[in-house]
């Protein structure tokens, strides 16, 4: 038997891939070696770009909800209110509706449309189980507040509309509606952001836009905003905080 030690063949080490062990120039194995892994991409690595890009993401909406709130907190610090103001819009039953309708009483204000896939629904339904919660909780208080939904999306959504989708929602909801015009307006007034993507081949289309509730007081001016990020009992313990705070105390 021998004891010397056998030499790999040229033809097995031209076999080794530029994937594998480092020949960077897949020929004849005399280039330089690499000292980089170029295997596959594994789904741990995956897993981190996703994250990666999930976290940049979570973090500019976080940034910019925290923007709004310190914003609103200005506002409401110094009561005098930089969005909002007068409006003019119609109810479900075609009557004229304006901001000084709701004297007296407290608005959660919100902007969305009725073909919205999910942001829409799912912000109704949590100001839905604020309404609940502060009529099992605080019924005095419920009674003096009124959630509002206006529509970004006037060319859809018709009276008729916005009565079927309503339907699926909170039976206190206040629907409204008006003209591009006065939607427009009202909208440039609040500092809403819409945008209409682009339609689909069969006339289809979404709509970006703002996700903030306005929380007005019983004189109209900005109480509060509440922003995607809140859960229901987070508005709940800011409304409660709002109606029940006496300055002079």
């Amino acid at each position: 038997m021998s004891n010397t030690t056998s030499t790999p063949s040229p033809k097995v080490k031209s076999a080794k891939t530029r994937a594998g062990t480092g020949n960077m120039d897949g020929g004849d194995g005399k280039g330089s070696m690499s000292m980089i892994p170029r295997g596959p991409v594994s789904w741990a690595g995956l897993g981190l770009v996703a994250v990666a890009a999930a976290s940049g993401v979570s973090y500019y909406q976080i940034e910019r909800e925290r923007r709004l709130e310190q914003a609103m907190g200005k506002i409401v610090s110094t009561g005098k209110p930089a969005i909002g103001g007068e409006w003019s819009l119609v109810d479900l039953d075609g009557n004229l509706v304006t901001n000084k309708t709701f004297a007296g009483k407290w608005t959660l204000l919100y902007f969305g449309f009725a073909r919205c896939p999910d942001i829409c629904p799912s912000e109704m339904v949590k100001i839905g189980k604020v309404m609940d919660t502060l009529k099992e909780e605080y019924p005095e208080i419920a009674k003096h507040v009124k959630p509002l939904f206006v529509s970004v999306d006037p060319a859809r959504d018709s009276l008729k509309a916005l009565r079927e989708y309503g339907k699926d929602f909170h039976p206190s909801y206040i629907f409204l509606t008006g003209s591009p015009e006065q939607v427009q307006q009202m909208a440039k007034k609040y500092r809403v952001y819409v945008s209409k993507a682009d339609e689909t081949e069969d006339g289809d289309y979404l709509i970006d836009h703002s996700i903030v509730v306005y929380f007005h007081d019983d004189t109209g001016d900005m109480a509060d905003c509440f922003t995607q990020s809140m859960r229901p009992v987070d508005i709940v313990e800011k409304v409660v905080e709002r109606m029940t705070f006496d300055p002079s105390a």
